[in-house]
């Protein structure tokens, strides 16, 4: 593992964040970021028009590269402007609504070097913060580093080498606002034949939908949804019976895997508090 903490420690990283309002979140998402000394890219936030206060706090952060739009584009642009703001060799797109340990990036992209990945995402519990993240971290990580999920990664937190974006291109902005638009580039990406992965190495706390209730709650009327995933549908020439057989195909192997992890390591690599109950997918 020195070896690959060495290698990465040598390693451009940009890291974008897509946002609007919600600036408690964000100046704690950037807290835990500018902790790091071994970044050696960008940290590009994107602020989609936010009016609580966020982008005047961003234009006092030296350290961080501020793009300002003066009304929401959404989560595709956003990324997309983010990603071209940086030429660093891997891209880590990332949610505001996060609380990051320290390590955690070395990790994901030590583990995306030693599995020769391209799209690579870290082990995620959601919900109620309600627990020491460096202690869970480093106990969560100790029992799961040796535990991936091959062919999915997540859309909270996902690093992509920049040779992805070169070949398959950039986020589709015809998914309006927000969703189905990394669903989409994971497709893609698989399609083209790059390798995908989430790692037990790396763990992150998201608090749950923060971004994406943000960027939703400036449309007058919500009807994205639908309509991203018409397009998503139109575009995949997923028909009804496709559709039905990828649900189940999808939903069964997350319970394999979650159930193999559970039972073998006493975690998963997607944990969820609900009511109270930890719950694991």
């Amino acid at each position: 593992m020195r070896l690959i903490s060495e290698t990465v420690s040598m390693i451009n990283i940009d890291i974008v964040i897509p946002v609007l309002n919600q600036l408690s979140f964000t100046k704690m998402c950037l807290d835990g970021l500018l902790r790091l000394k071994n970044i050696g890219g960008n940290i590009v936030v994107v602020d989609n028009g936010s009016t609580d206060g966020t982008a005047e706090l961003l234009m006092t952060l030296t350290e961080v590269t501020f793009i300002r739009n003066t009304h929401n584009r959404g989560v595709a642009a956003a990324w997309n402007q983010g990603v071209m703001a940086g030429r660093a060799e891997w891209v880590i797109l990332l949610n505001n609504d996060v609380l990051l340990p320290d390590g955690w990036i070395d990790s994901l992209i030590g583990f995306a070097i030693d599995k020769n990945m391209d799209i690579v995402s870290p082990a995620i519990r959601e919900g109620e913060y309600n627990y020491d993240i460096v202690e869970y971290s480093r106990q969560f990580t100790q029992k799961m580093e040796s535990v991936t999920r091959q062919g999915v990664a997540d859309g909270i937190c996902f690093a992509v080498r920049r040779e992805v974006f070169n070949k398959i291109g950039m986020f589709d902005e015809k998914f309006r606002i927000g969703q189905f638009e990394d669903t989409d580039f994971f497709r893609r990406a698989l399609g083209a034949g790059f390798r995908l992965g989430t790692t037990g190495r790396s763990f992150i706390h998201h608090f749950g939908s923060i971004t994406q209730k943000a960027f939703g709650l400036s449309c007058v009327k919500q009807t994205y949804e639908k309509e991203n995933r018409a397009y998503f549908r139109e575009k995949w020439q997923l028909t009804r019976w496709k559709r039905f057989w990828e649900r189940r195909w999808i939903k069964l192997w997350d319970l394999i895997w979650s159930i193999n992890e559970r039972i073998r390591f006493g975690h998963s690599l997607k944990e969820r508090l609900i009511n109270g109950r930890l719950r694991y997918y």
